[in-house]
């Protein structure tokens, strides 16, 4: 592996969409107590389906730290890769590399990663191996890698169709905590140069009380280019809803990179999920504060899947309108089957299905 002393837009790599052929995915093992209650053991349980359906049609790695690497590799099947590597978290969408192709070859690129804030308004500290990582997994994949690492950027906060056209949040990347010396343009010529695209749609927010300071990939996702889905919320009295209002605004007086007027397909939210006393009483605490206070909303959306080659990996949560979302999403990708995860508890750690998998594009 070598580092790249150039940029993927001047070489003619791009970031594919993620409905594009796979190699893999890569995850991380769940351990951390004051993310994931009752020392991570539910957590792990969901961890282990999402990452079977997904390896029912690409190959799955899980990083796992030397505590749970025996953990790891007695719960996974023996088709599931599992390798030792250190970690703060388990957030694979956000500081595993994001991968970039120009059809015959495959870079990393290295973001750097500072717990969604660093001392501004970061979740926790240190963030040190977190960063590290995706210059291992360049390592373990003997891909050639773009160091972008004074950069402050996670996989979660970018969504592409793979045509030109990404769509971000300005109240992420525009946060204090990300890269506070750099105004919107300069921001966004990052990510032209970094994932090629020619057309940068800035929505607004993302999902009410996000701790990631609203991440696309929570609010709105591409299905196929021109088209996406956004949670969507009719109850005027949720503060979500003008959010996703002025979301949709956005959208739909875009085009994307090839002039195509942007289709939106709502995905409603289920009702607003609370964490429980007793699932607080299951987390450790951070610098002698909780990290997680009983009621709390938690950021729920069925906009958080993973799209592999063989399936929709979705989040349940239980909820009346876990069935609608599955039917809509079983129509926008016909070709796919349609997995559903009870996802509760790793919405409890702060994400969910496609904040813990990153895409490995085949080609």
């Amino acid at each position: 592996m070598k580092t790249i002393n150039s940029t993927p837009k001047a070489d003619g790599f791009h970031m594919p969409a993620e409905w594009d052929r796979h190699y893999g995915c890569i995850m991380i093992f769940p351990e951390r107590s004051d993310s994931w209650q009752y020392g991570g053991y539910a957590a792990r349980k969901a961890f282990v389906e999402v990452a079977r359906a997904i390896a029912e049609s690409e190959f799955v790695t899980v990083c796992a730290s030397e505590a749970q690497y025996e953990n790891a590799r007695r719960m996974l099947p023996d088709h599931i890769r599992v390798v030792e590597m250190s970690s703060n978290d388990a957030w694979a969408r956000d500081y595993a590399p994001t991968f970039v192709t120009n059809g015959s070859d495959i870079r990393g690129i290295n973001w750097g990663f500072n717990a969604w804030g660093g001392l501004a308004d970061g979740l926790y500290f240190p963030w040190d191996k977190d960063d590290k990582m995706a210059r291992k997994l360049c390592d373990l994949y003997n891909k050639d890698m773009y160091d972008f690492g004074s950069f402050i950027l996670e996989g979660g906060s970018i969504h592409v169709d793979g045509e030109g056209t990404c769509i971000t949040t300005e109240a992420c990347l525009l946060s204090a905590g990300r890269n506070p010396n750099l105004s919107k343009t300069e921001i966004e010529n990052y990510l032209r140069e970094c994932l090629n695209v020619n057309k940068v749609i800035w929505l607004k927010n993302g999902i009410w009380g996000d701790e990631t300071n609203e991440h696309v990939d929570n609010i709105c996702a591409f299905v196929k280019p021109g088209e996406v889905v956004l949670a969507w919320t009719d109850d005027t009295n949720d503060p979500q809803y003008e959010l996703s209002r002025s979301c949709l605004e956005i959208l739909e007086s875009s085009t994307d990179a090839r002039g195509r007027r942007i289709t939106v397909h709502k995905l409603r939210l289920p009702a607003p999920v609370t964490i429980t006393e007793e699932e607080c009483a299951g987390l450790d605490t951070m610098n002698f504060a909780p990290t997680r206070t009983p009621g709390e909303r938690l950021a729920a959306s069925y906009v958080n899947f993973y799209i592999s080659n063989g399936a929709v990996v979705m989040p349940f949560f239980g909820d009346p309108a876990d069935k609608p979302a599955r039917e809509l999403l079983a129509e926008l990708f016909p070709e796919r089957k349609v997995v559903p995860v009870m996802a509760r508890d790793i919405l409890i750690g702060g994400g969910n299905i496609h904040c813990i998998t990153q895409q490995i594009p085949l080609f």
